[in-house]
């Protein structure tokens, strides 16, 4: 079991300090973002399309790289970066990607799809085809390690996906809309399969998303976002006990949550801050 809300209060993972990005087209996408990630923690960023979620969530993967402000990673500066696009070192620690599309090769069974982050770091392709079915089998995919991308449904996909971001084994998992473009009852499917590695394996998931709903499920807390540039206005803890079902997306306390977030949400849009 990964750490919940009783052990928030312990050193963090990852910390962003007065983070600013500006684009070279003169765009200031974030302005003075702090925000700190604790071990095991599943924080949801919600916000207003454009507001830098996305942009955000690549700066803590290396993926770029801020403009002004620093990022800390357990004891470590920022500057510590290399490796594959997905499981990349960052402060000395493996972390995890999973984009808004599955981006699979399609001329690749799933089992090579999943194994590519383990070859591109040298491993040997025995070692490396057993751990990407172990992550197949984690995201109950056990039956389909043959099939091509082109053979899946758009949910079967986002499960590769999620699989190669897990096959390092990565401390944390940054995920920028991973279901958004899914049918609801997929959405749910996977929300309730994401909870159950998280829960499992205890990683740290920051996850981008759109939907307060969403958010509340999913998340011991949600950072709320103003508009461009975007900085960090609101947060929202949700003391609700793992696991969550359908019970709790139907209860009275989910839609008080929710509310919660939608209000925060709200007054971020609207310019009010917290």
């Amino acid at each position: 079991m990964p750490p919940l809300a009783a052990q928030l209060g312990a050193s963090p993972l990852v910390t962003l300090a007065g983070i600013a990005k500006r684009f070279a087209n003169g765009t200031l996408a974030l302005d003075g973002i702090d925000l700190a990630i604790g071990a095991g923690e599943f924080v949801s960023v919600l916000g207003p399309s454009g507001c830098g979620k996305s942009t955000a969530l690549r700066l803590i993967a290396g993926l770029g790289e801020p403009t002004r402000g620093s990022i800390a990673w357990s004891g470590n500066s920022s500057g510590d970066s290399s490796g594959s696009r997905r499981g990349r070192r960052r402060g000395g620690l493996d972390v995890g990607f999973v984009f808004q599309e599955p981006t699979l090769m399609p001329w690749a069974t799933v089992l090579r799809n999943v194994a590519l982050p383990l070859e591109l770091e040298g491993a040997a392709p025995a070692v490396a085809a057993r751990r990407a079915a172990d992550a197949l089998d984690r995201v109950g995919l056990a039956a389909f390690h043959g099939v091509y991308p082109g053979e899946l449904s758009g949910g079967m996909k986002m499960r590769v996906s999620i699989a190669r971001a897990l096959v390092t084994d990565p401390p944390l998992l940054l995920m920028d809309e991973p279901f958004a473009a899914l049918d609801e009852i997929t959405r749910f499917k996977l929300n309730n399969d994401l909870l159950e590695v998280w829960r499992s394996v205890g990683h740290t998931v920051v996850f981008v998303t759109h939907s307060v709903f969403e958010s509340v499920y999913l998340s011991n807390r949600i950072v709320v976002m103003s508009p461009r540039p975007g900085r960090v206005v609101a947060e929202v803890m949700i003391d609700v006990p793992y696991p969550r079902d359908a019970n709790f997306r139907t209860s009275a306390e989910y839609a008080g949550y929710c509310r919660v977030a939608s209000q925060a949400l709200a007054r971020a849009m609207a310019g009010d801050g917290p």
